[in-house]
């Protein structure tokens, strides 16, 4: 098992949809800003306080009942892989592959994600040690379980997707083992117990659990869902409407859940109304970057945004290692030691880093994509 770095020419531009590529950018764009510590650095003094933090702090996570924009970028991220999905099926089955070779690599793809999502972990703690709550380690289940259900009809793929929240939902609510029977009560869940059976600890302090994997596998079937509308021989505005109306239904559940008090909005154990809320705004969201650009047809302003989703997973993974234990502090002892000589805050010093590892780390997305270099699993 390998990572393939192709530097063959990729679809022509005209033959993707422009509108994933500036989801899948964006999304990334805004995970690489919070790992040069960008949205941390604007809830910082003199920004804390005022009306800013109000709209900054929704960059952070939501410490438990409640929902953030910052909490529906994992949502994203799985959804957009789904969404994807069908659209890299079909292409290399018009390039002569077998089924049976495209089944292969997913399996593949999913262990070799869950060897990065378990590398990264050892990486934050610079040890070994075998941890699961990565965005990569999650993917590694929901890819393939979608994956299988991407040949039967589209009904048959939301029921599955609705009998897995169920299970999850009821799995919560029912599990009698002292301790871990409180449903909705950080470490003392169903969730806890399952990280305890598979990895012998609980999250620190946050609260994340393993088992999330299942009830977002819905992020990525919905995604695979929309990915096979999208390919549908319909009217664009048929597909936009589709899409805008699923979006809307999915938050009424999500958040009638909620406000009904039935079942919380918990993104850390992934509640059945999390899902529905958070797969909702991911739907709106490809509904309206579908609707902007490839119906609209505005597009010349997102090429800042699919650079970096040319290379997702490389970026990510870059950030996430390469970057937060090196480049950031190397870019820092320059950018700080320089704009110290002008007496600036260390709000500013901080700012202007992030700003400039931001840029560095778009710089080499560039890079990358004008010399048609793209890492793939």
């Amino acid at each position: 098992m390998t990572i393939q770095m192709t530097q063959n020419s990729q679809e022509q531009t005209s033959s993707r949809l422009l509108s994933l590529d500036f989801f899948r950018g964006l999304t990334m764009f805004l995970l690489i800003a919070e790992g040069t510590g960008l949205w941390w650095t604007l809830v910082q003094d003199p920004i804390r306080g005022t009306f800013l933090e109000h709209f900054f702090i929704q960059f952070e996570h939501h410490p438990w009942h409640g929902l953030r924009f910052w909490d529906l970028i994992q949502p994203f991220f799985m959804f957009i892989v789904g969404v994807a999905m069908p659209f890299s099926y079909q292409s290399r089955i018009s390039k002569g592959e077998s089924n049976r070779t495209i089944t292969r690599h997913i399996i593949q793809r999913s262990f070799i994600l869950l060897a990065f999502g378990v590398g990264l972990h050892c990486g934050y703690n610079k040890r070994l040690v075998w941890e699961l709550w990565n965005v990569l380690s999650q993917l590694s289940v929901t890819i393939p379980i979608a994956f299988f259900l991407m040949k039967y009809p589209l009904k048959i793929q939301l029921a599955i997707s609705l009998l897995l929240l169920l299970g999850s939902d009821l799995a919560y609510r029912w599990f009698p083992l002292e301790g871990y029977n409180q449903p909705w009560v950080i470490d003392k869940n169903f969730g806890s117990w399952m990280d305890m059976l598979l990895m012998g600890k609980l999250n620190k302090g946050g609260g994340w659990v393993t088992i999330n994997c299942i009830s977002t596998a819905a992020h990525t079937i919905w995604g695979v869902m929309a990915g096979q509308l999208l390919l549908k021989d319909i009217s664009r505005k048929g597909k936009f409407k589709t899409l805008l109306v699923a979006g809307g239904i999915a938050l009424f559940i999500g958040f009638g859940l909620d406000l009904t008090g039935i079942t919380p909005i918990i993104k850390r154990i992934a509640t059945s109304s999390f899902v529905f809320a958070s797969g909702g705004w991911a739907l709106i969201g490809l509904a309206f970057s579908y609707w902007l650009i490839d119906i609209k047809g505005y597009k010349n302003w997102i090429f800042i945004f699919t650079v970096v989703g040319t290379n997702s997973i490389f970026i990510y993974v870059f950030f996430q290692t390469v970057g937060g234990q090196w480049l950031n502090d190397f870019i820092a002892i320059f950018s700080k030691g320089i704009l110290s000589w002008t007496g600036a805050s260390e709000f500013i010093l901080n700012l202007f880093t992030s700003l400039v590892i931001l840029a560095t780390e778009w710089g080499l997305c560039y890079w990358l994509y004008r010399r048609k270099i793209f890492f793939r699993i």
